[in-house]
Formats: structure tokens, C-alpha cells, sequence
């Protein structure tokens, strides 16, 4: 018997009993006609709950006998009544009352309630998310499991529908599939509905039929279960936070404790279920059981190492040209190779996203499937279980902010993580590119340390850029840049965060961490720091962190300044924008990146005022300079081309327009890097460097005059490659001895060069730069815990190329599947393969207990 139904026939018996009551008194009152009535209606009831235990339940139901009984009792007491017969009120009322109370027990002990649970997948390649719930349910007596397909349509650029599509004959031939338009919700009124769709109407780039939107589904479910089609390594997409689908939810399965916090403050925590993913017991079964490959795969794979390309929509949508010419260079490597098979493996909604985001892309897209498919250069996968592909691989390599790695991590197969900015194969001096990241302080002017981005700090004793490894930072993760830079302050060496949530203090070689509040965020914590100028606070200037914070160097003290960062970091056209930070004086200036707004915190008693720059432009203020004398600062547009000279204790601004020539694109925002003032006896030079723009300008401040300034090294929109990659051309390195003399220094970014400059002279000289190359090799990585959102795994790069991989070549820690199998069980409560299960069986334990 379904729930809904015994509730209706406890709801039936009470009306029963309380019509035994309205009997007592009647016949007490001698109102016989009326006792009569009620006891026709006890029988009738009698009778209709009778028929539908016998529909649902097995013949011989001891309910069913006990209404029988039930039914005599009153045939009996009827024929007394209507025969005229003086009853007495007891006789009647006690065994009518003593049968129905025995009827009671038996309709709550011996008629089981009898579920039904229906699963509405979209996508065939999605199922494995909700089949192992559905195999739980399908294996219980007690349940009726439905698996229904459902519609989706893909979506123009307007949001409007276009194609159907609708996979019901893509399912494994054990599942048995019910048609969406053949079962009727309000007839049926299951008792738990599963999804692993969110978005409803919210998706840019499909759609499911408006029927199975969340909103609508709740009308017809008490219990309405949202499981992630996604399983991850450890982090979430900021766009999965809140969607539609969890307002009307009644629970949303997570994998672990760890990701509740990825998830919107305003969801209730009730709904939240830690159970796993159940993407996990599927390809945890089937790589302890792989599958029989197909003749034509096993043809391909005989003799060969398998491996697994993955292109995600996240990968493509990030930067779609680079990541049309990685497949192109992958293509190349894998093509004539014996000892390899390449399985490729897009992403099911891969095309539909470039129809309806990258158009422009998609001829170029098709003719690359074409190349792979007519060259033969591997396998096309179009199958729609991943899982069996997964368990027929031995390596994964593709993109990381997929769900397909998360499977791979917990299956114990080693994976290799493409940059999609490579599309060539390293020469030996490429490291450079990526690790000589050259980090200055302007106010404590130390270049002896320098932290790299798999979080190690070296060490150049001499004061002469020669570098060698100093210690390991004792991150748990060797990837990401989790801090940014070590300043040596009081005999202290201060290690200032980036992603980390924590700063380290290192003395004699012994490091103390300093743990924050701990928030999540996506990205940057930390972008900046200032120390003011007596050295006794270090402050922490956020990106996402929700607070500066202000540490007491002599006392070791944490404050947590509020309503700052959301003043100077801003959402500007779905782009996160930062304005500008100095220390002027006493005070930090804080810029909003919109307008011409300045908060001003005082850095001993943290007191907030607002100021106004007089500035017409009004465009937000990217960065602050202030010249050696005077009280006047130089402040950088975020968009537009007026850079304003501003005196905050006057209020007295002057404006200088850059005109429109030096800039050959269309960008507006981020022209400028920084302005640098010089002097050599009698003359005066202002330069501007660019970021975004495409020269150096020199200007003459009193009259505004400009001219391009020529940069004496290299060529200035240059990139050397791809692991040279930079977010500017370069800037000048000025130390406190150094400020507003004609000699300084400048780092020439897209070759990582440094040089001595005269900037009126031009005579230049290279100040080499060096790390130690047999240190590189000891202390690379290799296979590794790579970051709290990529739990473990070989990341491409200079030394670690995917020729290395496929040559067995790799620099660094070899495949180790234990230690990955330990570092994945971090991101999922479950790794014996029973999530499903686990998650079956506490719903319908929720179900019975709520009856």
C-alpha cells in the first residue's frame, strides 16, 4: 500500500470510530433511525478499505480478515435495530470499538507501506548519478521504482528553445525505462522524486521541459531530492552556489561536510544530506570489474597504453582559442604512436555550448573532430557511460575543472592536467616563464626571497638574483600559488598569503603558521600588503577575503577590519574589479574601482571617512603614486584614458588626457601599469608604463605634453611563447635609494629579464637571474597533492610535458595510487561504493518515520 493511501485509511478508521461515539449516544437517546444510518456507513467504509488492502496487499491479509469480522459485528447489530429490538448502547459500542482497535494494529503492523520512487534523468551520460539510488530502490520489495526520461532542449543565444532531444533508447538495457508522457504525476503522487538537473529555467545552453522544473515537480511530491549531476575534486563553481532547483528541494546531497559551505548562507542547513556522490560507486564497481571492451576498441587498445581526453565546457569557455589549439597539439603528439591509444571524450554538451556561446568557434571546432575521426588517430567516444570508458583507461589527461577527475582520483588512475595555453613542446630555458615571477616590495626593497608557485621559498644569499632552495613552505599542496612573497621584517621572515588563509613566520629555518578566519572564497584571498612606516603593523590587503587584516608585528595581535574590502572590490559587468591601495601619511586609501570614492582608514585607531577626488572622468582608480616630495598623488584610471593628479589635503586636482592613438584595441579598462618619476640634474621625466596599452609614454607634468617614450629592450607586445605568458609588458623595479634618480631598475616581463636602465640615456645591462637548474629538478613535484581543489594528480608544465608523460619521462614523484586513493577520500564520506544506497535508505527512513 502506498503511503498516501494508509494514510486515507488511518484517516478512515478514526472517522469510524468516531462514528462508533455518534452510535452510543443515538441509541442512548433512542434516535434508532440514526444509529442505523452510521452503522450502514461503518459497513460501507469497511467494505472500501477492505477492496483496496486487497488490491495492494497479498491474499490472506489479516486486516482484510478482521474487517470481515468487522462487517458481521455489524450485520448483526443492524438486524437488532431494525427489528425493533431495545439494544443497549454498551453492548454495541464496546465490540464494534474492540474490533476496530484490533484493525488499527494491524493496518499499522501487517500492511506495509509500499513506495514509489521515480528517477528523471536527462541525460543518458548524467545516469550514473542517480543509478546507484535507483538500483537500491529497484531491489527493495517494498519499492516501485520508475526511471523516466525526460525532454531537454538546447537553447538559442536569446534564451529561447531550438532542438529537442530526448535519450530514453540510451540507457542500459537492464534499466527499464517508462515513458515521461505515459505516467501521470497526479495519479501516481510519488513518494520521493530524484533530479540531477538544478537549473530549470536558469541554464544558458539547455533546457529541461518546463513541466520537470523544480516548482512544478513539488506539486507532486512530498519528498523532492536533488543529487548533483557533478562530482568534484574539491572545490565548486561559484554558479552552482544557488540554483533554482534548491528553493524547492527538500534535500541536496553533498559529498562531504567540506562543500556545505560552497553553497548559499540562505539554504536551509536541513536540506543538506552528507551521503557522497553516488557518480562514485558506479566507477569504483567498474574498474574493480572492468567491461568488455567492443572488437573495434579492443583492437585499438591490444598492446597499448589507454588514455582518457577529456574536453570540458569550463576548458573551452575559459579561453576558446587556446583550447582549440591544445586540441590540435594533442592530436599531433598521440598521432602515429604505437604504444598509445587516445580515447577522446568531449563533454556530451560540448557542441551545444559552442551553438549557443562560441558560434564563431564552431567551424573550427568541427573540423578538428573531423581530422580525429578520418585520420584515425584514436577512439571517438559517444557512449553514454562514462564509467565504462573510465574503467577500460589507464591515464587521464584534460582539463581540471571537471567532475571527470573526481572519478578518475577515487578509481586510483593516475591523472596528468592540462595548461590549455601549451601547444608546443618545452625547450630547456621555458621554466623561466613560468617560475621567474620576479617579486619587489617597494617599501622594504627585499629581493632575496622569492616564493614560487608550487609553494617553496629560495633563497639568494648574495643580494645577486642567484637562487637557490631554501625550504619547502610545509603546504599540504604543492600546486597553486598559495602565498605570494617573503618579506623580511625585524629578523623575521613574514611569508604573505595569496590563496592561503594564513601567514607563516619563519625564524631559523622553522616556520609558524598563523592561522585566519577561515571563509570560503573563489579565487585570490590576498592580493596586497603594506607595512606602514614605523614597522609596526602588516597589513593584508583582501581580494576575496571578506576582511583586511591588521598584524601587530611586536605582539602578534589579528585584527579584522569590516567594510573595506566590499568598498574597493566590486562585481563591474560580471568581472571582479580592484581599485587601487597606498599608504598616504598615517592613512591607507582605499579606491573604489567605479568612481572617483576613496575610503581612508586611519592605521593606528582604524577610523573610516570617505573622500572625493574632483576628478570629471570619474571611471574608478586603479593605483596610487606618490613622488618622492610633495603631498600630491598620480592616480591610474580603471577605464578610460584621464590620469588625475590629485593633492588629498587640498582637494586640488589636475587632469591629463592621453590621447586616443597609442591604443590599437578596442580595451578601455587596465591601459596603464604605472607611473614612475625621474630626475638627472636639469631634466625631469614622468614615464607611464602600460598594461593593456601598447607603449610607454613620457609626459612634461606642467604642461601635459606627451610623447611616446621607446622602450629600448625587445619588443613591447611581445610573448617570447606560451610559457612566457604575461598579464603585462613590464615595469620599473624602484628601491628607496633608487626613487626619482635616472638609474633604476626594470623587469621586462615577457622574457622574465631583468636590467639596469638610465631612462634618459637608454643604455641598458642584463642583470642575470638565476635559479639553480639541478635544484629545479630535485624539488619539482611531479605526482602530487595539487590543491584543495585538485585533490591529486602530474600538472603539465615546462619539465612535466605530455611527450614526458607518454614517453614515461616524468621529472618529479612517480604515479603513486595509494597516496591518491588517500588523497581522494577527503572529498567523499563514502568510498566503498554504497553512497546510492546510503541515500536510499535514509529517505525512505524518513518517509516511514513520517507517517
Amino acid at each position: 500500500m502506498r503511503k498516501h493511501q494508509k494514510q486515507q485509511a488511518e484517516e478512515l478508521l478514526v472517522q469510524m470510530e468516531e462514528a462508533h461515539e455518534q452510535i452510543r449516544k443515538d441509541i442512548e437517546q433512542r434516535k434508532v433511525s440514526f444509529a442505523i444510518m452510521l452503522l450502514e456507513d461503518c459497513q460501507n467504509g469497511a467494505i472500501s478499505l477492505g477492496t483496496l488492502i486487497e488490491k495492494t496487499e497479498e491474499t490472506g491479509c489479516p486486516t482484510v480478515i478482521l474487517l470481515e469480522e468487522y462487517c458481521e459485528l455489524i450485520y448483526e447489530f443492524h438486524k437488532e435495530l431494525t427489528d425493533g429490538k431495545i439494544a443497549v448502547a454498551n453492548k454495541i459500542y464496546k465490540p464494534l470499538r474492540q474490533k476496530l482497535i484490533k484493525i488499527f494494529n494491524s493496518l499499522r503492523y501487517d500492511v506495509k507501506i509500499h513506495h514509489e520512487a521515480v528517477f528523471l534523468p536527462y541525460k543518458a551520460s548524467m545516469w550514473d548519478s542517480l543509478e546507484s539510488i535507483w538500483q537500491a530502490a529497484d531491489a527493495d520489495p517494498e519499492c516501485d521504482a520508475y526511471v523516466i526520461p525526460i525532454p531537454y532542449f538546447d537553447k538559442n543565444p536569446d534564451g529561447s528553445f531550438r532542438g529537442v532531444h530526448y535519450e530514453a533508447d540510451m540507457y542500459p538495457d537492464y534499466v527499464p525505462i517508462t515513458k515521461y508522457d505515459e505516467f501521470d504525476f497526479a495519479v501516481h503522487r510519488p513518494d520521493m522524486i530524484y533530479i540531477h538537473n538544478p537549473y530549470d529555467y536558469a541554464n544558458h545552453v539547455t533546457s529541461v521541459h518546463p513541466f520537470f522544473y523544480s516548482d512544478n515537480l513539488k506539486k507532486f511530491t512530498d519528498c523532492l531530492i536533488y543529487i548533483p549531476y557533478y562530482a568534484t575534486s574539491g572545490g565548486m563553481n561559484e554558479g552552482q552556489s544557488l540554483c533554482p532547483a534548491y528553493l524547492y528541494a527538500d534535500y541536496i546531497v553533498i559529498q562531504a561536510e567540506k562543500f556545505r559551505e560552497y553553497f548559499d548562507k540562505n539554504i536551509p542547513n536541513e536540506k543538506f544530506l552528507v551521503l557522497g556522490s553516488p557518480k562514485f560507486d558506479s566507477v569504483i564497481h567498474k574498474c574493480q570489474n572492468p567491461p568488455e571492451a567492443s572488437a573495434e576498441w579492443q583492437n585499438r587498445m591490444q598492446g597499448r597504453k589507454v588514455y582518457f581526453y577529456n574536453t570540458s565546457i569550463n576548458g573551452m569557455l575559459g579561453n576558446t582559442e587556446a583550447f582549440l589549439k591544445k586540441m590540435k597539439y594533442v592530436f599531433d603528439i598521440f598521432q602515429g604512436r604505437e604504444d598509445a591509444c587516445l580515447i577522446w571524450r568531449p563533454h556530451p554538451l560540448l557542441e551545444s555550448t559552442f551553438d549557443s556561446m562560441r558560434q564563431e568557434y564552431k567551424l573550427i571546432y568541427e573540423a578538428l573532430k573531423t581530422l580525429f575521426i578520418e585520420e584515425n588517430i584514436g577512439i571517438y567516444d559517444e557512449t553514454p557511460n562514462i564509467e565504462n570508458t573510465i574503467a577500460l583507461s589507464d591515464v587521464y589527461i584534460g582539463d581540471s575543472g571537471t567532475s571527470v577527475t573526481s572519478l578518475f582520483g577515487v578509481a586510483g588512475k593516475p591523472m596528468f592536467i592540462f595548461n590549455n595555453n601549451l601547444h608546443t613542446l618545452p625547450n630547456k630555458e621555458d621554466w623561466r616563464g613560468e617560475r621567474l615571477k620576479l617579486q619587489t616590495d617597494y617599501y622594504l626593497g627585499d629581493l632575496r626571497y622569492q616564493v614560487t608557485n608550487n609553494n617553496q621559498l629560495w633563497f639568494s644569499e648574495k643580494y645577486n638574483y642567484h637562487y637557490k632552495f631554501y625550504m619547502d613552505l610545509e603546504m599540504e599542496y604543492s600546486g597553486v600559488k598559495y602565498y605570494n612573497k617573503a618579506l623580511e621584517i625585524n629578523g623575521k621572515l613574514y611569508v604573505i598569503p595569496c590563496i592561503a588563509q594564513n601567514m607563516l613566520i619563519i625564524e631559523n629555518m622553522k616556520i609558524r603558521k598563523v592561522e585566519f578566519r577561515k571563509f570560503v572564497v573563489h579565487g585570490t584571498s590576498f592580493s596586497r600588503h603594506l607595512c606602514d612606516k614605523g614597522h609596526r603593523y602588516l597589513f593584508l590587503i583582501p581580494k576575496q577575503y571578506p576582511f583586511v587584516i591588521r598584524y601587530h608585528l611586536h605582539t602578534g595581535k589579528i585584527d579584522y577590519i569590516d567594510e573595506v574590502q566590499q568598498f574597493y572590490v566590486r562585481m563591474i559587468n560580471n568581472e571582479w574589479q580592484v581599485g587601487g591601495t597606498a599608504l598616504y601619511d598615517n592613512e591607507i586609501f582605499f579606491a573604489s574601482p567605479e568612481d572617483s570614492q576613496i575610503l581612508c582608514m586611519n592605521v593606528d585607531t582604524l577610523a573610516k571617512r570617505i573622500c572625493r577626488v574632483n576628478s570629471e572622468s570619474n571611471l574608478g582608480i586603479q593605483s596610487f603614486t606618490r613622488r618622492s616630495e610633495g603631498e600630491e598623488l598620480w592616480l591610474l584610471p580603471v577605464k578610460g584614458i584621464v590620469i588625475t593628479r590629485w593633492n588629498p589635503k587640498t582637494g586640488e586636482v589636475r587632469e591629463y588626457s592621453v590621447k586616443k592613438w597609442p591604443f590599437e584595441n578596442e580595451c578601455e579598462e587596465h591601459l596603464f601599469e604605472n607611473i614612475v618619476f625621474f630626475k638627472d640634474k636639469n631634466q625631469k621625466r614622468a614615464i607611464i608604463a602600460p598594461r593593456r596599452g601598447n607603449m610607454y609614454l613620457s609626459f612634461d607634468e606642467e604642461t601635459g605634453t606627451m610623447e611616446e617614450w621607446k622602450l629600448p629592450i625587445g619588443l613591447e607586445n611581445c610573448v617570447k611563447n606560451e610559457y612566457f605568458l604575461t598579464g603585462s609588458i613590464s615595469g620599473f623595479i624602484i628601491s628607496r635609494e633608487q626613487v626619482g634618480k635616472a638609474d633604476c631598475r626594470f623587469w621586462y616581463e615577457p622574457e622574465r629579464k631583468l636590467y639596469d636602465i638610465n631612462v634618459f640615456t637608454k643604455e641598458y645591462k642584463e642583470v642575470e637571474i638565476e635559479f639553480d637548474y639541478d635544484d629545479l629538478l630535485a624539488h619539482e613535484p611531479g605526482f602530487a597533492e595539487e590543491s584543495e581543489t585538485l585533490q591529486y594528480c602530474l600538472c603539465e608544465n615546462a619539465f612535466n610535458s605530455l611527450k614526458d608523460l607518454l614517453d614515461g619521462n616524468i621529472t618529479g614523484n612517480p604515479f603513486d595510487r595509494e597516496r591518491q586513493l588517500r588523497a581522494f577520500a577527503k572529498i567523499n564520506v563514502n568510498t566503498d561504493g554504497t553512497c546510492g544506497k546510503n541515500i536510499y535508505e535514509f529517505i525512505k527512513g524518513k518517509i516511514v518515520g513520517e507517517k
